[in-house]
């Protein structure tokens, strides 16, 4: 039986037997998609009767490393598993794979993420009378908008923005190189930062192809970053335990919640594979820029 084929009749069954509400209903089938592209990316063309517990335990645990909310992983399993029962039901299994799955264990603190409306107010509350106001705004657009690590962050090179065609390229782990989209708020900013603050600083030789740099014109520290943001933290009253990787969990998070495909998000963030034993995809540059544009919220 085919994916499309199986939710389609998973469909029925939330709404005719189980009685959800269409929103929770779209929700399940969101998940059920995600699931899907996960399977597809271990081996495609792979039927949902054919997934096992192994590959469920991989996807939740993926679903938990992304940083997604406690309550987001407790609603994709318990679509797992209404879906697996719906099947075993249909008589489409033997037997059912979810039934020995367990919520990820939550006693270990998972990443924080922040919502659309906490980076607003982080981003609002950057002083940019400041000689770096203007630069610490447009690092955590960039950050947020790109889904960037830190490293990534402060190494970005000028030779490296594409802005006309709405791309960045970025040396990232084991010094691989990939192309992100770049939403038009970040571009827009390292536009004018670029053009109207960097090019008065007196930038010191070996530094020039830098695009963040402090006012001595040198390359920044990973630790002034997690200094601005901690300092942003505590001039809005934010309460979680925020790092400029939390700008990377909530770019995945929002994405993924948003219903992005998990190969695309997969690949603007860098990771190589999904699990050790995962076939990595390639997606063109066009696609990867539609997913931004449809689903970020800063598009």
């Amino acid at each position: 039986m085919d994916w499309l084929s199986t939710i389609n009749g998973f469909r029925s069954y939330l709404k005719l037997e189980k009685f959800l509400s269409p929103n929770s209903v779209e929700a399940y089938l969101q998940d059920m998609d995600k699931l899907q592209q996960f399977s597809a990316s271990l081996i495609p063309q792979r039927k949902p009767e054919t997934v096992s517990t192994q590959d469920l335990k991989a996807f939740i645990q993926w679903v938990n490393e992304l940083g997604m909310t406690p309550a987001s992983q407790a609603r994709i399993l318990s679509g797992i598993k209404a879906f697996y029962k719906f099947m075993l039901m249909e008589n489409l299994l033997s037997h059912n794979p979810s039934e020995q799955i367990e919520a990820p264990r939550l006693t270990r603190k998972l990443p924080d993420t922040l919502n659309i409306l906490e980076i607003d107010a982080l981003i609002a509350a950057i002083d940019l009378s400041k000689p770096d106001g203007f630069r610490n705004k447009t690092m955590l657009e960039v950050l947020y908008s790109c889904g960037l690590r830190v490293t990534e962050l402060i190494t970005l090179k000028i030779s490296n923005l594409y802005l006309e065609d709405d791309f960045i390229k970025i040396l990232g782990k084991g010094n691989k190189e990939r192309l992100v989209p770049i939403g038009e708020q970040a571009s827009k900013l390292l536009k004018i930062y670029l053009e109207q603050i960097r090019v008065h600083l007196n930038i010191k030789k070996g530094q020039e192809d830098y695009v963040f740099l402090s006012k001595r014109g040198t390359l920044l520290s990973r630790v002034m970053v997690f200094m601005i943001i901690k300092s942003l933290a505590e001039k809005t009253g934010l309460k979680k335990s925020i790092s400029p990787h939390t700008f990377r969990h909530s770019f995945a998070t929002h994405l993924i919640e948003g219903g992005a495909d998990l190969r695309a998000v997969q690949e603007m963030l860098g990771h190589e594979s999904i699990t050790t034993t995962e076939i990595y995809t390639h997606l063109d540059r066009e696609y990867l820029r539609e997913t931004i544009i449809q689903y970020h919220p800063r598009s």
